[in-house]
């Protein structure tokens, strides 16, 4: 078992199980950065640099997802949608939650957590 602490906004929703709808809790890419991530924005470790806290839902949110060029300054606006649909299909956006990590809540309020993979 690998232990990993993550710090997980206090208003987050818990993490759905493996398989279900994603519900935006974001431990996913708190944990790891995506292969998106890993390819575009070169993040190997760590949370996903991308990832952005969302106070109107209380969601965690992709960024490269939300507004691509934001990130990937070279990306004409033109592009934007194309780019959208691509990384969505890059990272399985709407299959269902993909991390087997379990989450350990020992400190109540979702801050800090810990994931196990």
């Amino acid at each position: 078992m690998n232990l990993q602490i993550i710090h997980i906004h206090p208003d987050a929703p818990a993490k759905p199980a493996y398989g279900a709808v994603c519900n935006g809790c974001g431990v996913c890419c708190l944990a790891e950065p995506c292969p998106a991530a890993h390819t575009w924005l070169g993040a190997r470790t760590g949370s996903c640099p991308a990832l952005e806290w969302q106070t109107a839902g209380e969601v965690y949110r992709c960024g490269l997802l939300q507004h691509p060029q934001h990130y990937l300054r070279w990306l004409p606006a033109a592009l934007a949608p194309v780019a959208r649909r691509w990384l969505a299909r890059g990272i399985a956006a709407g299959s269902g939650c993909d991390s087997d990590a379990e989450v350990d809540d020992q400190f109540g309020g979702g801050l800090p957590g810990r994931a196990s993979q």
